[in-house]
């Protein structure tokens, strides 16, 4: 969640050129990044239901409308993507979406938790349908690719591209400990996810790290886990992805917790994941979200959480490179 996998090393200043971190007011989230590589365009693939022809929910397969449910993997501990409100009751920007998409669909998306790290092959044994969790869209987890290793380690995922993220860190409130750039975490501690881009971007770095100061990395279940640990004293820095560290720089201990620090690196689309071979149900998940992009709705949701300048004009099939 947070953008979680490892996306292709890039430069601050590509980003810094023309995004801007703000948590004042409203969060600004980065719109940089290129979802056109490899994704297919979506305008002519399915027609919505406002032209008279078939509907998203034409397109869903029989055994999903019979049932009426979708299940959704998801690890809900991720504010303000998705989380639990102090009632217990599941809110944030992925479920407001997948209320809106199963309108369309005719059937109700059901959030099911799950750690972050299991959720694709949670899709591979049928657990879920679906799993929307802040997942960035990568070529790796296209292909069932390891990060890290680079072996084949399943069969991939298809991916309906949904959102726009970078990632940040951000350290203890006027405690920045000299921290603008991942290659000043050399020698220091960082408390991340565990399987997610920020966790993959410390051990990249980690590894061009010279005189034997090595970033030493703490991962965890969940990026609440991360946070506490850093809060406590117990890390240097944490990083996740921009709205969420964005939103945890607003909210925790009032906004007196926690500060970004430097610039968000790696923008990159979120997707929704679907297990290879569901060609139907990615293509009617793809209808659903341009027609709520097409209605307005999409834009009234972006904006309820303040991250407009993450929302996409489109929904693209695996568009992350």
């Amino acid at each position: 969640m947070t953008a979680r996998t490892t996306r292709r090393t890039a430069a601050t200043s590509r980003i810094a050129a023309v995004c801007a971190i703000a948590v004042a007011g409203t969060m600004l989230l980065t719109a940089c990044g290129d979802q056109t590589k490899g994704g297919s365009t979506t305008a002519d693939s399915t027609k919505s239901s406002s032209t008279g022809a078939s509907s998203p929910a034409d397109l869903l397969p029989q055994d999903i409308k019979a049932k009426g449910v979708i299940k959704v993997g998801s690890d809900i501990a991720y504010p303000p993507v998705e989380f639990k409100d102090k009632s217990g009751k599941v809110v944030g920007i992925d479920p407001d979406l997948g209320a809106a998409l199963g309108k369309e669909l005719g059937v109700k998306f059901e959030f099911e938790n799950g750690t972050f790290d299991t959720l694709v092959s949670g899709l591979r044994a049928k657990r879920y349908q679906l799993a929307m969790s802040a997942m960035t869209d990568t070529k790796d987890r296209q292909e069932g690719i390891d990060s890290e290793t680079k072996k084949k380690v399943g069969e991939g995922v298809d991916f309906v591209d949904y959102f726009t993220a970078g990632v940040s860190i951000y350290t203890k409130k006027g405690d920045d400990q000299g921290i603008k750039t991942w290659s000043d975490l050399c020698g220091k501690k960082i408390a991340v996810q565990r399987g997610t881009v920020s966790h993959d971007l410390a051990k990249a770095e980690s590894k061009k790290c010279t005189g034997g100061k090595k970033i030493a990395i703490e991962s965890y279940d969940t990026d609440l886990e991360a946070q506490t640990r850093l809060r406590s004293g117990g890390a240097d820095a944490g990083s996740s992805d921009f709205p969420v560290a964005a939103y945890a720089v607003k909210t925790s201990g009032g906004g007196k917790d926690f500060q970004l620090v430097g610039e968000q690196v790696e923008a990159a689309p979120y997707g929704i994941a679907i297990a290879k071979g569901n060609d139907q149900l990615t293509k009617a998940v793809q209808a659903a979200l341009n027609a709520i992009i097409k209605s307005g709705e999409y834009d009234k949701i972006i904006a309820k959480w303040g991250v407009e300048a993450g929302a996409v004009t489109e929904a693209k099939i695996n568009g992350g490179s």
